[in-house]
């Protein structure tokens, strides 16, 4: 299969390329450069901002995987430049859509998180996950049954920028008490 990936150097990006390679697929990587520069040299990969560069691309792929899209306005451009060049879109989305967290067992259906203005795109804490949702949405209307939605939890491992989860593995290894960030029956689900 021939693949597009949209990021692929940071943390999930670089294990999504990596799962392809070992599959034999045919890879392309798009972005900036910034991260991990020197990371996958053996892949075709094209430098450029998703805002201006991706319809310069050259070439047809099987498939998009977009693991950096944040901004629904950016989303959007993104996925026009690319409708006569990929078939399906894969958009890498985020449990944090979802407007309610109470229940256990939340479901695909449940309702997603709004944005009073839809037109914001600073990304904080309450925008995060209305802002992924409306992403979703865009790809969805553009691809429709072409798109591919994926709302991971809590991504954990190698290469994690954030540390949010690694610290408390690590922090915990090396004993003595620990100032725990939330009550002990609280359930979390990692991926």
């Amino acid at each position: 299969m021939k693949i597009l990936i949209v990021g692929g150097t940071r943390f999930l990006g670089r294990h999504i390329v990596n799962s392809a390679r070992v599959r034999g697929h045919d890879l392309t990587l798009f972005n900036r450069g910034q991260t991990n520069p020197n990371l996958f040299r053996k892949i075709k990969r094209y430098q450029g901002d998703r805002e201006r560069d991706l319809d310069q691309l050259p070439g047809q792929w099987d498939a998009v995987i977009d693991t950096c899209g944040y901004v629904p306005r950016i989303v959007k451009i993104s996925a026009e430049a690319l409708k006569d060049k990929v078939e399906k879109y894969v958009f890498i989305s985020s449990t944090s859509v979802y407007a309610d967290f109470s229940k256990i067992g939340i479901k695909e259906s449940d309702p997603v998180g709004k944005l009073e203005d839809e037109s914001v795109e600073e990304i904080t804490g309450e925008t995060y996950g209305p802002l992924k949702a409306l992403c979703e949405k865009t790809v969805q209307d553009m691809y429709g049954v072409n798109s591919l939605i994926i709302r991971p939890g809590l991504i954990v491992g190698p290469h994690d920028p954030t540390d949010r989860f690694t610290y408390w593995v690590m922090r915990t290894a090396r004993g003595g008490e620990v100032l725990a960030p939330d009550k002990p029956e609280a359930l979390t689900q990692i991926i």
